[in-house]
């Protein structure tokens, strides 16, 4: 027996890339490893670490980052592809109004601020993940795909946990590999120092109550995943059994 491949890539610009192969889908069929995966962002990333890219056939980037995000670190990556599915961040803006207005921003303000953003990631932004769906069933032969914004956590968390989901991984699955981000991502110096530790700590990692409150937002306005990929993201059962096909492996 092979040993499994590492989720985990040993980049040295990025510490939050990551493989989303190798959880029991729809059948006990496992998600093909290799071929999707999520990070944080991709402007620091070493010749050696572009060199990794290569050898992992990676050809396709995906940046949900707002345009000055992206404008701020942006990159070229030799033979890659690159897809930009802008989502304006929008927690730093409101944390900011809200100091703005002489309250101390708490914790507990922070968590309130991370739901309302995955609120908001099921309506205001479903075009742009229903277009990565697209990016995923494109071409005859799908080739490796990378998605990421700047940290690789919140936007990038959705979009994993709604292709794990389609694929048939079970909720408290998707849940584990959604919340690795605390094992894996390492702070960048210095961002947001003006802020107290004990909101920082908040906004620079997750917590099962963020992607919780977009699932529940799911199951409640939409009676569930499986209707919301229909309806919302244009995934229906002719590209599920698709999606399937590309990303599962036969048998079990």
């Amino acid at each position: 027996m092979q040993p499994a491949p590492t989720r985990s890539l040993p980049l040295a610009g990025a510490t939050n890339f990551r493989d989303i192969g190798g959880y029991a889908g729809h059948g006990g069929r496992t998600v093909k490893w290799r071929h999707i995966f999520r990070s944080d962002h991709l402007a620091g990333l070493t010749p050696q670490d572009q060199t990794l890219l290569a050898q992992l056939g990676v050809t396709r980037a995906v940046d949900f980052r707002g345009q000055a995000e992206s404008a701020a670190h942006a990159y070229a990556l030799p033979g890659v592809a690159y897809h930009p599915l802008v989502i304006e961040p929008t927690v730093v803006q409101r944390a900011l109004e809200l100091q703005r207005t002489g309250r101390q921003l708490t914790a507990q303000d922070a968590v309130g601020l991370m739901q309302d953003t995955y609120r908001g990631f099921v309506h205001d932004n479903a075009p742009r993940f229903a277009a990565l769906f697209q990016l995923l069933l494109e071409g005859s032969q799908p080739s490796p795909l990378v998605f990421h914004c700047t940290a690789g956590k919140d936007r990038t968390g959705f979009a994993a946990a709604l292709i794990l989901l389609a694929l048939g991984v079970p909720r408290d699955v998707v849940m584990q590999d959604y919340l690795l981000t605390n094992t894996l991502y390492r702070r960048p110096e210095g961002m947001g120092s003006h802020a107290p530790e004990e909101v920082l700590s908040v906004l620079w990692r997750v917590q099962e109550e963020f992607l919780d409150a977009a699932l529940h937002m799911v199951d409640n306005d939409f009676g569930g995943v499986q209707t919301y990929l229909v309806d919302v993201m244009g995934v229906d059962a002719t590209a599920q059994r698709e999606l399937a096909g590309r990303y599962l492996q036969e048998g079990v």
